[in-house]
C-alpha cells in the first residue's frame, strides 16, 4: 500500500539505511502509528485507534501491515486513544517488546485502555444480538478487557526530560507537548555504525497558557521532524474569550429553562473546563444561586481520570501547583456533581432543570453522551457546545456541519438546539503556534514530515514552513514509506552549555521542591488527624517512604 519515496540528504558514499513507514495519521487525524526500522532494530511510535466513519473505524479490524511478534519497542507520545488504542490488540497479536512512555501516560492508559475495552465488548454484545436474530455470523470484539489488562504489563514509565538508553543504538528523551497531561514531544537519537541521527516527532503539541498543564517544551534541534496538523489552516479564538462566550452560553441558556450539552475528551478537555468553570464560580462570590447552575460530569472515565490528574500535580503548570499547595482543589467547586452509576446518568435526562452536563466521548461517537443528545437535541431551549476537534464521520462533526436529523440510538432525532462550536478551547496548536514552534529550532530539520491532519490544514501547514523557513515539506499517504540515508553531511555540533546556566537550572529545581516540602509540612496537623489516618494510612506511609528512598537516592548520586 502506497508509494516508496527516497529521500537523499546529500552526495551519499556509503553509509546506513532508515526506513521509516505511516500506518495512521497520515492525511487524517486519527490511527497515529508510525513504523521506524534500522538495520537491527524496528520501533514503532504510537499504536492509536482510527476514529470517524465506519469506513475509516474498519481499519482497526484489519491486520497490522508488520508482524506484532518483530516489534521490539514501542514510544508512547500520550494516552489519547488515537494514539494508544490499538496497544492491546498489539499485544493479543504477539508484541512482547518495551513500551516507553511517560508516568502520566501509563496512569491515564490504566484507565483509557480498559474504558476502550468496555466499549469494544458492548457494541459487539449489541452486534452481535441483531446478528443473531438475522442469523448472521457472530463477530469478536477488537479486543476484551482482560487483552488491555494483559497489554499494560509491557509499560516502562519515565520522567519528563530523562535521557533514556533503551540501547547502545538508541537513547530517547520525552519532553512536555503541553496538549494533555502527560503528552510528549518524543526525541530520537539513534546510532549505527558509528553515525548519529536525531529524529524527532512532535506528537499531538498543545496551545500556550492553557491551564493545569504546561506550555509545550521547544526543541533546539533536530535532522528530521515529524509534525502534527491537526489545526494548520486556523487560527484559534483566544482562550479567555472562549471561557466568556462557553459562561454566555450557560447564562442564557438558564435563563431559558434549557440544558447546555458539552460532549468532551474525558481526559485533558473535561478537567480543563472544570478548571475554567471553578475559576469563574469562585471569583464570582456574590452570583445570584439561581445562577449557579448545577455542572454534572457525566463520564466515569473522567471522574478516574481527574483522579489520575490529582495524582500527577508534579506535572502541573506553576499555576495549578501554586492552587494544590494552598489547598485549593482545582478539580471540585460548590455546583459540580461528578456522576459514576448508569442510574445517576439517566436521570439526569428525567429532571428539566437548568444545568450543565459534561460528559464523554467527545467526538460524540460512543458513551453516555449519545444518550444526552438523544433526550437533549431536539428541544429549542437546550445548548450544544463543542469544545474540540470533530473527525470527518463522526456524530459531531456531522452536527456541526448542520444536520437536521439524526439517528441516535435507534431513533432519529430533529436538530432544533443551539449548536456552538468553540474552538478556543482545543488542546491542538493552531497555525502560528505550529509555525513559531518550528521557529524555536536553533538547527532545523532537514525535512518534515506532516501528519495528524486533513489534507487541507497538513497543505496549508506545508505551504507556510516553506515559505517562512524553506524546508522542504512531505505529506504522506497512508501506507506511505521513505527511505532515510545517513550522509556524510557533519552535523552542527551543539551549543556550549555554561556552568552557569547548569546551576541557575538546579537552583531553580531545588527551590521548587523546598517550597513543596514547606507546604507539605505546614500540613502536619492535617495529616495526622486521626480520620484522615483510619482511611489513608497506607497511601500516606508509601508516598513518604517513597519520598525518603529518592532524597537517599539524590544524597548518593552527589556523594563527596
Amino acid at each position: 500500500m502506497g508509494v516508496s519515496y527516497i529521500v537523499k540528504l546529500a552526495n551519499i558514499v556509503g553509509g546506513w539505511i532508515m526506513n521509516i513507514k505511516f500506518f495512521g495519521a497520515a492525511k487524517i487525524v486519527t490511527g497515529s502509528n508510525y513504523l521506524l526500522q534500522t538495520n537491527k532494530y524496528n520501533i514503532l511510535i504510537d499504536c492509536g485507534m482510527f476514529q470517524g466513519n465506519k469506513e475509516t473505524e474498519s481499519l482497526n479490524y484489519e491486520d497490522f501491515p508488520y508482524d506484532p511478534k518483530e516489534i521490539d519497542f514501542l514510544f508512547l507520545t500520550h494516552a489519547h486513544i488515537d494514539h494508544s488504542g490499538r496497544i492491546p490488540k498489539l499485544v493479543k497479536e504477539g508484541f512482547r517488546g518495551r513500551i516507553i512512555t511517560t508516568s502520566p501516560t501509563y496512569d491515564l492508559c490504566k484507565i483509557m485502555l480498559i474504558d476502550s475495552a468496555k466499549i469494544q465488548e458492548a457494541d459487539v454484545e449489541w452486534e452481535n444480538r441483531k446478528r443473531q436474530r438475522a442469523g448472521k455470523e457472530l463477530i469478536e470484539p477488537l479486543y476484551t478487557m482482560e487483552d488491555a489488562e494483559y497489554s499494560l504489563r509491557y509499560f516502562e514509565p519515565y520522567f519528563y526530560n530523562q535521557r533514556i538508553k533503551i540501547n547502545d543504538n538508541i537513547q530517547i528523551r520525552f519532553r512536555d507537548a503541553g496538549h494533555i497531561l502527560g503528552s510528549s514531544i518524543l526525541e530520537m537519537w539513534i546510532k549505527e555504525d558509528g553515525e548519529e541521527i536525531k529524529i524527532v516527532f512532535s506528537g499531538d503539541l498543545g496551545m500556550p497558557n492553557r491551564p493545569i498543564i504546561r506550555d509545550p517544551e521547544f526543541i533546539e534541534e533536530a535532522d528530521y521532524l515529524i509534525i502534527e496538523s491537526t489545526y494548520g489552516d486556523t487560527v484559534h479564538e483566544n482562550i479567555e474569550e472562549s471561557t466568556e462566550k462557553l459562561i454566555d452560553i450557560i447564562n442564557k441558556t438558564v435563563l431559558k429553562g434549557g440544558t447546555v450539552i458539552i460532549p468532551s475528551f474525558a481526559v485533558g478537555r473535561t478537567q480543563e473546563l472544570i478548571y475554567y468553570l471553578n475559576k469563574y464560580y469562585e471569583q464570582n462570590p456574590s452570583l445570584e444561586e439561581y445562577m449557579k447552575i448545577p455542572i454534572y460530569v457525566d463520564s466515569p472515565m473522567a471522574v478516574e481520570a481527574t483522579e489520575a490528574f490529582k495524582r500527577n500535580s508534579g506535572s502541573f503548570d506553576d499555576e495549578a501547583r501554586e492552587l494544590v499547595l494552598s489547598g485549593d482543589n482545582p478539580f471540585e467547586f460548590g455546583n459540580l456533581r461528578y456522576v459514576k452509576s448508569q442510574e445517576e446518568s439517566m436521570a439526569l435526562n428525567k429532571y428539566k432543570f437548568p444545568k450543565v452536563i459534561i460528559s464523554s466521548s467527545g467526538m460524540a461517537t460512543a458513551g453516555r453522551i449519545r444518550h444526552h443528545l438523544k433526550h437533549n437535541l431536539w428541544d429549542e431551549k437546550n445548548s450544544l457546545v463543542f469544545v474540540g476537534y470533530q473527525a470527518e464521520g463522526t456524530l459531531g462533526r456531522i452536527l456541526l456541519d448542520g444536520k437536521k436529523r439524526v439517528n441516535i440510538l435507534g431513533e432519529e432525532i430533529k436538530v432544533k438546539a443551539e449548536i456552538y462550536d468553540l474552538k478556543g478551547f482545543s488542546g491542538h496548536a493552531d497555525q502560528p503556534t505550529l509555525l513559531r514552534w518550528i521557529g524555536r529550532f536553533r538547527k532545523k530539520p532537514k525535512k518534515i514530515f506532516i501528519v495528524h491532519g486533513e489534507e487541507g490544514p497538513a497543505t496549508a501547514l506545508s505551504d507556510q514552513i516553506k515559505r517562512l523557513y524553506g524546508i522542504e515539506t512531505i505529506i504522506p499517504n497512508l501506507g506511505d514509506s521513505f527511505n532515510i540515508e545517513k550522509s556524510e553531511v557533519e552535523l552542527t555540533s551543539q551549543g556550549q552549555i555554561l556552568p552557569s546556566m547548569l546551576k541557575a537550572d538546579i537552583e531553580k529545581e531545588l527551590e521548587a521542591a523546598y517550597n513543596q516540602f514547606e507546604a507539605l509540612i505546614e500540613k502536619t496537623d492535617v495529616i495526622l488527624d486521626e480520620e484522615i489516618l483510619s482511611k489513608k494510612y497506607d497511601e500516606i506511609k508509601n508516598q513518604l517512604i517513597g519520598l525518603q528512598h529518592i532524597l537517599m537516592d539524590l544524597n548518593m548520586a552527589i556523594g563527596k
